[in-house]
């Protein structure tokens, strides 16, 4: 079975130091670490309001990182300007609302696919991996076939804010039905948003996937044990799940 990648999501690093303002801590030496403790790639989500992640974090993640980064971004004349001009390995178009705390839900690629294309063409003729985070669902997989993307990102967080059995045994059903059909479609099938500990083994065992993004829980696990140690009990739980013999 195909090795299960971990992508690590710096973007609340950034926001522990903006609450404060000046350059402590610093997202690139979080990135750095994760690296180091066994991370696939790094996640950034330049947001419109500049909230977590800098313009400055960009650069410096793009020109000092030696593994993959993941820059999400809105699909905007803006956000793609400056993809186009840091060449991030992959950009993750997303949903982005001013007023939400963080993404909700994923992308209505079905619904926007006009509007969308012209973003998803000027990323691939550049070299850049399309990524689109969606829910798992046939319409939007399908949907992201049709505009060329190079990968779904499957959203997680109704799977994991389930709070009785039936209800998260039913989302992640969902999942898997959208990860196998993301294979027959020829999609990268990556998934992330909320996975913690107790939530990740099920979807890490999910042979379709091949990369799950987490952060906050990193983050905030960081804390208590260790940026270092949150990653590879992360890692070690996401292993054992994809390969439990």
């Amino acid at each position: 079975m195909r090795q299960l990648r971990l992508g690590v999501n710096i973007d609340h690093v950034a926001t522990i130091r903006n609450a404060r303002g000046g350059v402590h801590p610093d997202p690139l030496r979080a990135a750095q670490m994760a690296e180091e403790a066994g991370a696939d790639g790094i996640t950034a989500h330049l947001r419109e309001d500049r909230r977590h992640i800098s313009d400055s974090d960009m650069r410096r993640l793009t020109e000092s990182l030696s593994i993959p980064l993941n820059f999400e971004m809105a699909a905007t004349d803006e956000m793609l300007e400056i993809a186009l001009s840091h060449k991030p390995h992959a950009s993750c178009l997303v949903p982005e609302k001013r007023e939400e705390r963080t993404t909700e839900g994923g992308l209505d690629v079905a619904g926007g696919h006009n509007m969308l294309q012209s973003y998803v063409s000027s990323l691939l003729d550049n070299n850049i991996r399309v990524s689109l985070f969606i829910e798992p669902d046939p319409r939007q997989l399908e949907a992201a076939a049709r505009l060329s993307a190079d990968i779904v990102e499957l959203h997680t967080g109704t799977y994991c804010d389930a709070t009785d059995s039936i209800k998260r045994k039913s989302e992640l059903e969902r999942i898997v039905a959208a990860a196998a059909l993301a294979e027959e479609l020829g999609l990268e099938c990556h998934a992330g948003h909320g996975l913690t500990y107790d939530t990740v083994a099920p979807v890490a065992s999910i042979s379709t996937i091949v990369e799950l993004n987490i952060g906050h829980f990193l983050i905030g696990d960081a804390i208590f044990i260790g940026l270092d140690t949150a990653i590879m009990k992360m890692r070690n739980l996401m292993d054992q799940a994809r390969n439990p013999h």
